[in-house]
């Protein structure tokens, strides 16, 4: 599977609406939305107000990644907001599988992600239970890092065990991909690729997206 999920921290706020239509128009299949609190990273991006516009402007899949302390308190409300995935950090929640439970209960699919420094066995004994694994390839909290290679090979190892298990999750992996690195990404085997400023920065988003999309 190849899915690309352009990340709107990365978009024109000025001009959201102009960029989630062209997503929307894109071949991009859902749309990445980060949710940072000042607290888990050093950074404050937006949460529910956000999320509605959003909704409102593509009925594409919304992959809502929470980098946000305490994330079972929120997911409810921004699976109400429009999210149809729901990704926390298995480094900010202290009981991974009733957040997951809670996720599930409240009609998403649930996902969790791995910081850099987090190896991917962390998440082995609930993997059965997730619907995706979120690899950050940077440091989470800031756009346009540099790719950490070492990424891959927690990708290769969550793979190998999801696939001898016969596990029914996604792989996706965040920070720093572009047309240049994605044909290693995919072959590594990654699912879905959030893709920010090297779609936004690009002169024809749309054609970049397709571009990475077919790497």
């Amino acid at each position: 599977m190849r899915i690309v999920a352009p990340s709107i921290l990365s978009a024109d706020f000025g001009n959201l609406e102009r960029d989630i239509k062209m997503v929307d128009r894109s071949a991009a299949e859902w749309v990445h939305i980060d949710v940072m609190d000042g607290v888990f990273v050093p950074n404050i991006s937006f949460g529910f107000p956000v999320m509605k516009p959003v909704r409102k402007a593509t009925p594409k899949v919304l992959d809502v990644h929470l980098m946000i302390v305490e994330p079972e308190k929120y997911v409810r409300r921004f699976v109400e907001a429009g999210a149809d995935y729901v990704t926390f950090h298995h480094e900010a929640c202290a009981d991974p599988h009733a957040t997951i439970a809670e996720i599930h209960a409240a009609g998403a699919k649930a996902g969790v992600s791995i910081k850099p420094a987090t190896p991917a066995e962390a998440i082995f004994d609930y993997l059965a239970e997730l619907d995706m694994v979120l690899v950050m390839s940077v440091e989470p909290g800031f756009g346009g890092q540099s790719f950490i290679p070492e990424s891959l090979d927690k990708v290769r190892a969550l793979r190998k065990e999801i696939d001898k298990k016969g596990y029914n999750c996604l792989i996706e992996i965040d920070g720093g991909i572009s047309v240049k690195n994605a044909r290693e990404v995919y072959d590594a085997g990654v699912d879905v690729i959030v893709a920010g400023s090297s779609v936004f920065s690009a002169e024809s988003p749309a054609d970049m997206i397709s571009e990475i999309l077919n790497a």
